[in-house]
């Protein structure tokens, strides 16, 4: 699999990676060994990038990771996040004091001595414009707990914000061909500043996969039914913030313009791909043949420009009046 480096930490990474959200928590019931089966999957697949959070599954995820990388002895990536433990979830809690519990609760949870990346997990707007916030992660480097850190955004002007502070060497950010809008000033920005640009939710809570239908329903516990409406956190988290049937309708679009050698998700992922700005793509699974299909993406060649086209216009058809200005 072909490898992009990282922003300025020195650290070359695959392009597809393993977004471990779905194994900790709030995608449905996930067994523990299914967890642990689709990390072994990804080391397998080439996979040397894998993201976590403190948060998904209170720490489920992070212990999972632990535990493959220790039996398989294996030296990947692998990138945490923290702030979202915090109750109330407010900017000013986003300090030293806070900061450096949750990492050194995540370098028990991954056996890390040093992590080797920590972000800032979707923290209010507020925080952006708090130079003590990243202070607080310049001293936690210092310390040798973190090498590198950087800012998991929800929005384009928190991550336009978040890059004027030389410290931040990584975004992490919605992209996918129904969240265009981090393409156009963020990218250029992004790019000048050698930031690297991690892609999140890249198959819009599974919708680019053309596997959804209008007769599916969702666990209970699964943020594809509880948080259609940003419930819980962000809206834009859910199918790209887009609404469920108007999602359907723009895949039903892009079907026809799916190539002959590859799936709907691997079109996606390859339209990601084609954008030179982003460093790697982290989409989640538990199914060992969908991660192997994800990496394949990488290896496919660049989408036509008529393709780039057509889904340009279904995003300006079925997605830019819901999504474009609100993220």
């Amino acid at each position: 699999m072909h490898q992009r480096a990282l922003g300025t930490t020195g650290i070359d990474v695959t392009e597809i990676g393993l977004g471990t959200w779905n194994i900790g928590g709030s995608w449905g019931n996930v067994s523990d060994e299914a967890g642990r089966e689709a990390i072994r999957a990804a080391l397998d697949a080439g996979i040397d990038f894998i993201d976590t959070a403190d948060v998904y599954g209170d720490g489920r995820s992070e212990r999972h990771i632990a535990h493959v990388l220790e039996e398989r002895n294996a030296n990947v990536t692998v990138a945490t996040k923290a702030g979202r433990r915090l109750d109330p979830h407010v900017a000013a809690d986003y300090d030293y004091e806070h900061l450096s519990q949750f990492v050194d609760r995540s370098r028990k949870y991954l056996d890390q001595d040093t992590l080797d990346l920590v972000q800032l997990h979707c923290p209010p707007t507020e925080a952006y414009y708090q130079p003590e916030t990243f202070e607080a992660l310049d001293d936690l480097q210092d310390e040798g707990k973190i090498d590198h850190y950087g800012v998991s955004v929800e929005k384009v002007e928190e991550a336009l914000k978040a890059i004027e502070y030389p410290g931040v060497e990584t975004i992490q950010i919605i992209f996918n061909p129904f969240r265009q809008r981090p393409a156009d000033l963020f990218f250029e920005e992004a790019k000048r500043r050698d930031v690297g640009v991690i892609v999140r939710v890249p198959l819009a809570s599974g919708l680019l996969t053309g596997a959804l239908t209008r007769d599916d329903s969702f666990p209970e516990n699964d943020h594809r039914n509880f948080n259609r409406e940003g419930e819980a956190f962000d809206r834009g988290e859910t199918f790209a913030g887009l609404p469920y049937e108007r999602g359907l309708d723009a895949v039903d679009a892009m079907r026809e313009h799916v190539p002959a050698d590859l799936t709907m998700a691997q079109t996606a992922l390859r339209w990601i791909l084609d954008f030179d700005a982003v460093s790697t793509v982290i989409p989640g699974s538990t199914s060992p043949e969908h991660i192997r299909e994800n990496v394949a993406a990488s290896e496919a060649d660049p989408l036509s420009q008529q393709t780039h086209g057509a889904i340009r216009d279904i995003y300006e058809e079925y997605v830019f009046e819901d999504v474009h200005h609100r993220w």
